[in-house]
């Protein structure tokens, strides 16, 4: 028999399971749901400090009491905040534990606290300032819950039921460090990832390939994903479609990740899909410049490539074939290509990004052989939300602006707390601002919803939009093998650009 344990995350308590336990139990399994110290559990005694360590025991009491009763596999599921408290437990009771499921969960680390993990950063920052009340951190009202996760999905009842019964977060439990000895490293894991929250399994396999470090871990045989089209509360919006999940994850199934492959380049390391010759390239800090023929001064198209990209990758984006690809192409058509290395390392980062990308656009204007009058900005992925600035209040000598597979509004599990970097609401001041938008076929579902929110959002105000769509194309197509639709698509792209950096 598996057995189920089931611990939920902040502000919340058993009730939350309801559903989901009650369908893994009609299919033959024991489910028991913690109840932790103030959150459905036994109210603080007088003067009594609630800390991780207080949920940490909570739910070695649980796993104790099984262990004894019951031979079977015990699975034990954390979702947001409750994933600090069961790696814990988990990490003194390695042996008893079959499998390890983040739901819609972080990768919380030794000696950091859970509070790294809050989704808003402006919450953050106003926590480890000293906010909060003695008694804990208040609930969220009810249209404030997409602070602490998407709620897509939830019904009116169920937004209403998850307000009435929350109950203030005791403030040790997010600020107390989480401490592991290593032992659960041992066990294995399940992620299940609400791609309405945050990141689906394709993109975690790009960060994968990035070769982030703390990410590469996930690469390990042992290590599962599955997915739900859902926001952060999966309990209360796709009870039933969870169930099944656990089950396939207790035992053993799942999608494994691909480990990166030191003789196969990484998808964003393959050739460029167009065979384009060398140009003249010049190195100036941050930015690289390739040059078409002539003295000029010629039209201009800066590249900015998405992220986060790690710090310590190498080569850097502007090497990238997709980047160099672009900018050779452009050269070759009678514009100075400008490549952008920024400091989009983390969610947390697009301020010191955009920072370097207005630094490198004036650098390039400031060459004698660009006209300054006549420059384009082509932004890439992860780089969409940055494109928000130059919507909102685009200069006289932005000509175009493009962007290809885009995320055009921070995810919610990102915890982008300024609203300057949302292009969605961004573009209904856009004015007359022509815009190419290079949309694939194929592309992750979390990031396809930001652009057809963004298109329906340009429509609303009447902006100028171009779309270049690649039916068959995936994020990043530019170096997943080469098509005639993929390299039709490039052309026009470019073409579209180029038309509007000469009109």
């Amino acid at each position: 028999m598996t057995v189920f344990i089931l611990v939920a995350g902040a502000f919340t308590g058993p009730y939350v399971w309801r559903d989901t336990a009650a369908r893994l139990t009609a299919e033959g399994a024991e489910v028991h749901t913690v109840a932790l110290t103030g959150l459905g559990g036994r109210a603080a005694g007088p003067g009594e400090v609630v800390d991780l360590e207080t949920h940490i025991a909570d739910v070695l009491a649980v796993i104790d009491s099984v262990a004894v009763e019951s031979g079977g596999d015990i699975v034990l599921v954390g979702h947001d905040y409750g994933i600090h408290p069961a790696l814990g437990a988990a990490d003194r009771r390695a042996r008893s534990i079959a499998r390890i499921v983040h739901l819609d969960s972080g990768m919380p680390r030794d000696g950091v606290p859970a509070l790294a993990a809050v989704p808003d950063q402006r919450l953050r920052e106003e926590l480890t300032e000293g906010g909060g009340e003695p008694t804990g951190l208040l609930p969220p009202a009810r249209d404030a819950w997409p602070r602490w996760g998407s709620t897509a999905g939830l019904s009116e009842a169920a937004l209403d039921g998850l307000t009435a019964l929350a109950a203030p977060q005791p403030l040790g439990t997010l600020l107390q460090p989480l401490r592991l000895t290593g032992a659960v490293a041992a066990v294995p894991v399940t992620g299940v990832l609400c791609t309405g929250n945050g990141p689906g399994i394709e993109l975690v396999q790009l960060m994968v390939d990035l070769g982030e470090p703390a990410i590469q871990a996930l690469a390990d045989p042992r290590v599962t994903f599955f997915e739900l089209a859902t926001g952060h509360w999966p309990m209360l919006s796709r009870p039933a479609e969870l169930a099944e999940v656990l089950a396939e994850a207790a035992a053993g199934g799942g999608h494994r990740l691909k480990p990166a492959d030191a003789a196969e380049p990484p998808p964003h390391l393959r050739p460029f899909l167009l065979d384009v010759p060398e140009r003249p390239r010049e190195r100036t800090g941050n930015t690289d410049l390739y040059l078409p023929e002539g003295p000029g001064p010629h039209p201009a198209v800066v590249i900015v490539h998405g992220g986060p990209v790690p710090a310590g990758a190498r080569p850097t984006p502007r090497d990238w074939p997709t980047f160099t690809g672009y900018a050779r192409y452009v050269a070759g058509r009678g514009a100075v290509a400008a490549t952008v290395d920024h400091r989009l390392h983390a969610f947390t980062d697009y301020g010191r990004a955009a920072e370097d990308v207005a630094a490198a656009v004036e650098r390039v204007r400031a060459d004698p052989r660009v006209d300054t009058d006549r420059i384009a900005l082509w932004f890439f992925s992860g780089g969409g939300p940055l494109t928000a600035d130059w919507l909102a209040a685009p200069p006289a000598w932005l000509r175009c602006l493009a962007v290809n597979y885009p995320i055009l509004a921070p995810l919610p599990s990102w915890g982008v707390a300024d609203a300057r970097f949302h292009p969605v609401r961004a573009v209904a001041r856009a004015g007359k601002l022509p815009i190419v938008l290079v949309r694939a076929g194929r592309e992750m579902a979390e990031i396809a919803a930001t652009v057809e929110e963004f298109l329906t959002a340009a429509r609303r105000c009447g902006a100028d939009v171009e779309v270049v769509d690649v039916p068959q194309g995936r994020h990043g197509f530019e170096t997943l093998g080469p098509t005639d639709e993929a390299r039709d698509a490039v052309r026009r792209a470019a073409g579209a650009v180029l038309a509007r950096l000469t009109a």
